[in-house]
């Protein structure tokens, strides 16, 4: 999947609380001759973003603009943060310094970065009733120009009920999302938000219920989707995998096999991107898969850090969830138009019974044409009555398999129906591409294209690259 191609920039505004992760690494080869402890000499620091503040750099990573919001001390790690902010891109208006200490968590490394011990500063005191206020003052006016509102709690005091609940009030006036990766067992300040993203233990302690298998988490998902009045409840499972929970169905997704060597970060990454993919209206699905490949990428690296926009599309590309999750379901063909408004959507198709290269170049260069390209593909039973009862040689499965598989195509939808009119009718493409065989008057689904400004597009095949030629190939 190019993913590059579906996440375009987007203003996503970040709020929560921020830490400095510090990381001294070093080694452990002795004993204190003073107590029986070991005695840890460092060699190496270095600071990255932590919390919230991760959240964002993710954000910066997958391409996204961002604004953050947040609570810092007036001190040096207070300014190391800002610093870090300003260096990244990321908007730093919406910062209050206050009287507290700038949350500090120190990680002491050893030999294979084996965490030895981890040392803390913070003040987790509630914001005030006057900061509160000057925050919420703050976002008066500017908050309708973000695509999408991202919460990180880490209870360390910025999200109050007052507070939480006020931007997310102001949020729903202006019809934007709010997703939040939450913390507090006291759940009500979390009301009205679209997503809430809890771990195992947290979605026990918001729910009240045991969360130990499948059954168990969606309906403990169910009854804070009740209680909170949300669309979503998205629960990580650490090796499980994710479970999606809405107020009718349910998606689980499998964790994906990577080397685990530090969780720490995963659930920031799994936000963020789980964020830029909703802020690029990418069905919920398929947002949360795309994260979930975040993650395990994170989770192979060590420490703190963010994932890039094209370690995730490889990852994509090379795994077969990547594959499979370009298949559209009906519903999905149904919304597709209104989720990609924005996009230059590309539509061919075909029944691509025996790929071959004269399918690959062509469909290369259909790709090329616009932002996303969409393959219309022939059913078995529309295949046999266009082609005859030897027909197709591969099914509908192979031949949709393959055809998602293939780096340049974005999305594949199987129609029943002996013409995909139908099917362009709901997809509503901006470029319709076909081959150079056809006369432009020939090409189904022109009248549609071309009554929303569209054009159509004639590509010449390969010269004497065809499935009937290697059918009667393989005859002689």
């Amino acid at each position: 999947m190019k993913l590059e191609r579906l996440l375009k920039r987007k203003k996503i505004l970040v709020i929560g609380d921020v830490m400095l992760d510090m990381y001294y690494s070093g080694d452990v080869k002795r004993i204190s001759p003073e107590a029986p402890v070991p005695v840890f000499r460092k060699k190496a620091e270095r600071f990255v973003l932590g919390g919230a503040a991760n959240v964002a750099s993710n954000l910066i990573a997958a391409g996204q603009t961002v604004s953050i919001l947040t609570i810092i001390g007036d001190d040096e790690y207070g300014q190391i943060l800002l610093d870090r902010f300003l260096d990244q891109g990321i908007d730093t208006s919406f910062v209050l310094k206050t009287e507290r200490s700038t949350t500090v968590k120190t990680r002491f490394l050893a030999g294979n970065n084996q965490q030895v011990m981890r040392l803390d500063v913070e003040d987790t005191y509630d914001l005030s009733a006057q900061e509160c206020r000057k925050l919420l003052d703050g976002i008066e006016g500017h908050i309708g120009r973000y695509d999408l509102i991202v919460f990180s709690d880490y209870l360390k005091g910025l999200m109050t009920f007052d507070f939480t609940q006020g931007v997310i009030e102001r949020a729903r006036q202006y019809g934007i999302k709010a997703i939040i990766d939450v913390k507090d067992k006291n759940y009500g300040k979390y009301k009205g938000a679209y997503l809430l993203k809890p771990n195992l233990t947290e979605l026990r302690a918001l729910s009240g219920l045991p969360a130990d298998n499948d059954q168990e988490i969606i309906l403990a998902s169910r009854k804070i989707l009740h209680d909170c009045e949300n669309e979503y409840v998205l629960t990580t499972c650490g090796a499980r995998g994710m479970i999606l929970t809405g107020k009718e169905r349910e998606y689980t997704v499998d964790s994906v096999g990577q080397e685990v060597f530090d969780v720490t970060g995963a659930g920031d990454t799994t936000i963020a991107y789980l964020a830029a993919c909703m802020a690029n209206e990418i069905d919920i699905q398929k947002s949360v898969e795309i994260s979930n490949y975040a993650a395990g990428i994170q989770v192979s690296k060590v420490g703190t850090s963010a994932v890039g926009l094209h370690e995730v599309s490889e990852a994509l590309s090379s795994g077969k969830q990547g594959v499979i999750h370009k298949l559209l379901s009906l519903e999905e063909i149904s919304e597709f138009r209104t989720r990609h408004e924005d996009k230059k959507l590309v539509f061919t198709n075909g029944c691509f019974d025996i790929l071959h290269i004269g399918h690959i170049r062509y469909l290369e260069e259909a790709s090329r044409l616009g932002d996303i390209l969409v393959i219309g593909l022939n059913s078995d039973g529309s295949v046999k009555r266009l082609k005859g009862t030897g027909r197709p040689i591969n099914p509908e499965s192979d031949r949709a398999e393959l055809l998602c598989a293939l780096e340049c195509v974005d999305y594949v939808a199987v129609f029943e129906e002996d013409t995909p009119y139908e099917l362009i009718r709901e997809i509503q493409p901006d470029v319709l591409v076909k081959g150079g065989d056809y006369k432009s008057d020939e090409v189904v689904g022109k009248d549609i294209v071309e009554a929303r400004g569209g054009e159509l597009h004639l590509i010449q095949f390969v010269e004497g690259k065809s499935t009937t030629n290697i059918i009667n190939k393989l005859k002689d």
